[in-house]
């Protein structure tokens, strides 16, 4: 099933023009998510903005965001002074240059987003752009706004489509020299090839089971077996209210350690 559109705009390199769209290429929306609960009544726990001084709740009509100039000193700004910051990169990705495909390195790639035409009439443009960037192995450097702030993106083409990336800026990137200043340049010449030999024997095909999250499946146990504890109970004397609350409730780290604890026993010493 197709996700919804996160962006709808335009394409443009040089007098090609093409209405696309563009949608996430990852999700999260598979992990395992917690609610926070009040323990007593089991019902959901709800926030809201409140004042630091008076402590009392804020309506959201007076609800502005702040820029900090000094000690409790903002500057304020309202949504609509923030919308009226309308430059041309919030419905246009216009290709500015290209790079050689190769030449960015990954540390600048952030997030991924699948681009594709939004209109039957602009999909020989697309295709077009797409197939010219793909022949000359380049990649097309553009900006887009995406969340009020204006950002570089790369464009690479792959497959019918086109692979969006989000760029981090430069002042966002660490250098690694200082990480790695005490690391030898050259490793003992001996045992290399021992590693070499065990690498070897242990590569495989890439597989998306090699990114599991073991952690994820265990919770999901957890939950499971929760569920079942929670089935109706058969009619019958009913229990104390305390009591009743005491057996259903399951400590998720313990189930959690038991669960992803070895089975069969204690693990043999290697």
């Amino acid at each position: 099933m197709a996700v919804r559109p996160y962006w709808k705009g335009y394409l443009k390199l040089s007098l090609v023009t093409c209405p696309v769209a563009m949608s996430p290429a990852t999700s999260e929306s598979e992990k395992v998510r917690f609610h926070t609960l009040n323990k007593a009544t089991g019902n959901r726990v709800v926030s809201q903005y409140v004042d630091s001084v008076t402590r009392k709740p804020i309506k959201e009509d007076n609800e502005v965001k702040g820029y900090e100039r000094g000690e409790n000193d903002y500057v304020m700004l309202t949504e609509d002074e923030l919308d009226a910051v309308a430059l041309d990169t919030v419905k246009t990705i216009d290709i500015e240059k290209f790079v050689p495909r190769d030449s960015i390195e990954w540390i600048y790639l952030e997030k991924p987003h699948y681009l594709m035409p939004d209109d039957p009439v602009g999909h020989e443009a697309f295709a077009v752009i797409r197939d010219a960037m793909a022949a000359e192995k380049v990649l097309g450097i553009s900006r887009l706004v995406m969340g009020r702030r204006e950002r570089a993106i790369v464009l690479e083409p792959r497959g019918e489509g086109i692979v969006l990336w989000t760029l981090r800026f430069g002042d966002e990137v660490r250098p690694e020299a200082s990480y790695f200043a005490e690391v030898p340049d050259k490793a003992d010449a001996s045992l290399v090839p021992l590693v070499q030999s065990y690498i070897k024997g242990h590569t495989k095909s890439w597989s998306a089971d090699m990114v599991s999250d073991p952690v994820q499946s265990a919770l999901l146990d957890i939950i499971a077996q929760k569920k079942k504890s929670l089935r109706p109970a058969r009619k019958g004397k009913a229990k104390p209210a305390d009591a009743e609350n005491e057996s259903n409730v399951i400590d998720i780290m313990e189930a959690l350690r038991r669960s992803l604890a070895p089975r069969g026993g204690k693990q043999r010493a290697s």
